[in-house]
């Protein structure tokens, strides 16, 4: 039996390029409608990509691969409207394509790994996610009407307070993003489903925690999304371990505990707004 293959460099390349272009052109769009640009050109990453690292050889699921990828790609679409025109435009889609790339082939290869990933390998799909949690977050906070809080005396057009729903949005859409990028963490990882739908969702439930104590808190501006950038890093240190550790009654406890936190963030972010 031969070794199976990696994607070809030709299909990646394309890939990143049509990417990069979308991210782009998402700039042109309004914010409301930038929202939905964002959230389908992920779809867009998954479905073109599952055909460049798709086959019957590859002894992971190509859709695991790409999660990484396809949330880089809508978070660089979101978080594109806060560069301005001009060079620093044309250098952040470039910074965008490259690091797409990078990500790209590092996943192509771990596709197609035939002694699983290395300490090594998982060390760096960790990296690719927290960086790509930090543009995703940013990028989020950039579409949600005032979910970049400016420093006091400075006014921004077409800012305003974070209203209530929009705050629902903004916590909802993080904890998303770390729910996709936990999993993509925990597919190299972990071989079991199971267990790494799991652990992504304890991701979610401490992200979507941090987002709504750090909104409570008004950091300005970038401070935010790199604070949760940091929480995602942070809880993966403190949890990435074996799945039996998970089956521990301490797991429980610790689950409960993240549901208290909620409640609290919850109660302070609504005693703030009284």
């Amino acid at each position: 039996m031969h070794a199976p293959e990696p994607p070809p460099q030709d299909a990646r390349r394309e890939l990143v390029l049509v990417t990069t272009l979308l991210v782009g052109l998402a700039r042109l769009v309004p914010a409301p409608e930038a929202f939905v640009v964002a959230g389908l050109l992920p779809l867009v990453v998954l479905v073109a990509g599952a055909g460049a690292f798709g086959g019957d050889a590859s002894p992971r699921r190509p859709y695991e691969s790409l999660l990484i990828p396809a949330v880089l790609a809508g978070g660089a679409a979101a978080a594109i409207g806060l560069i301005p025109a001009g060079p620093w435009l044309l250098l952040a889609l470039i910074v965008v394509g490259l690091v797409l790339d990078a990500v790209l082939a590092l996943e192509a290869r771990l596709l197609v790994e035939p002694g699983g990933t290395t300490d090594g390998d998982r060390a760096r799909v960790l990296l690719a996610a927290v960086l790509v949690a930090f543009i995703a977050f940013t990028g989020i906070a950039a579409l949600v009407p005032g979910g970049l809080v400016q420093p006091a005396g400075t006014t921004t057009p077409g800012t305003g307070a974070l209203t209530e729903g929009w705050l629902v949005v903004l916590v909802l859409d993080d904890a998303l993003i770390a729910l996709v990028l936990g999993y993509g963490v925990a597919a190299s990882r972990y071989g079991s489903v199971p267990d790494g739908i799991r652990s992504a969702v304890t991701y979610a439930i401490v992200v979507a925690i941090g987002a709504g104590g750090i909104r409570a808190v008004g950091l300005p501006r970038l401070v935010g999304p790199a604070v949760l950038t940091l929480v995602f890093y942070l809880w993966d240190a403190l949890h990435g371990t074996a799945p039996a550790r998970r089956r521990e009654p301490r797991f429980l406890w610790e689950t409960l505990l993240l549901a208290v936190l909620a409640i609290v963030v919850v109660a302070w972010n609504l005693s703030l707004r009284g």
